[in-house]
């Protein structure tokens, strides 16, 4: 990387790995920060037409992505996709450039994350286990918060590409720190959407003004973000859009195999999983999150 005047590596090629809701928006937010953008994404359409709307170039597999950039971002499904897309055949790591930084995205284990972070030295390079929260919205209004995992040093170097669409940006300490800040994150949401809907199914079971209620008690201590943002889909039983049920799912699933790793108890975590699973079972699995007080409301 060529250095600043402060002695800081400038950034300028970077690559991203994955156009999903959330990789297509991040991509988009680096292209408009005057990187030179470069995407990969496992449906060749879905590149195509980021490259109309964003400039920059499409190519045809993670290790081309790779080739020549000093960045490498992802975001995929899960750890069996992180890996078909780093290690695997034709992978971003078998071309990686000496002194690269990998950032990864996906919402993944802290197991995989430590497991490609040697791989990634193995060539001299840097990895960086980078989980978001904020969702659809967040990555499409560049206001996501990023936790990271990893060396110190290689966060600050990168520190910059990852604000082109972040709000907040932490450095939570060694690889695979970021993913365990992830699941406290979905640990804690799940709790609270359960609240949330026992709330409102409540208040409309009693007779009450769920509209006046929710906008009173949101300016009070029981006030979150799913409150101001999904109180009043929840009550309209709107469910057609924002974090899916599936994900869901799968985030609390790693959030219960570490806890049998680290001993601690979710007693909660595991209840709302089930609650989730009854959900898929009735064919909402795309639905958002806050779907949960279907199951109330249906009792």
């Amino acid at each position: 990387m060529n250095q600043s005047q402060d002695g800081v590596p400038v950034v300028r090629r970077v690559s991203f790995i994955g156009l999903g809701v959330m990789g297509y928006p991040m991509a988009g937010h680096l292209a408009k920060k005057g990187y030179d953008v470069r995407v990969y994404n496992r449906t060749t359409a879905k590149a195509t037409e980021w490259v109309s709307q964003h400039g920059g170039d499409s190519v045809l597999s993670p290790a081309e992505a790779a080739e020549g950039a000093q960045v490498v971002c992802s975001c995929v499904g899960n750890d069996d996709d992180l890996r078909e897309v780093t290690t695997g055949k034709d992978g971003a790591f078998g071309a990686l450039e000496k002194d690269a930084v990998f950032i990864d995205h996906t919402t993944a284990s802290a197991i995989v994350a430590r497991e490609l972070a040697a791989a990634c030295a193995d060539r001299g390079a840097h990895f960086l286990d980078a989980p978001v929260s904020g969702g659809q919205t967040g990555a499409e209004n560049g206001v996501l918060t990023v936790m990271v995992g990893g060396e110190a040093d290689s966060f600050e170097r990168v520190r910059v590409v990852i604000d082109s669409y972040a709000r907040k940006v932490a450095w939570m300490g060694p690889v695979g720190n970021g993913q365990l800040t992830k699941m406290v994150n979905q640990i804690c949401i799940a709790g609270l959407l359960q609240g949330l809907s026992e709330g409102i199914n409540f208040a409309g079971r009693a007779g009450l003004d769920v509209d006046g209620v929710l906008d009173v008690i949101s300016k009070g201590a029981a006030q979150s973000w799913q409150m101001e943002n999904r109180g009043m889909t929840m009550h309209q039983d709107e469910f057609d859009f924002g974090f899916a049920v599936d994900w869901m799912r799968k985030d609390l699933g790693m959030c219960l195999d570490e806890a049998r790793r680290n001993g601690s108890l979710l007693p909660v975590s595991g209840l709302v999983n089930e609650f989730y699973g009854k959900i898929q079972e009735t064919g909402g699995g795309r639905w958002d999150t806050s779907s949960l007080i279907r199951l109330l409301r249906d009792s």
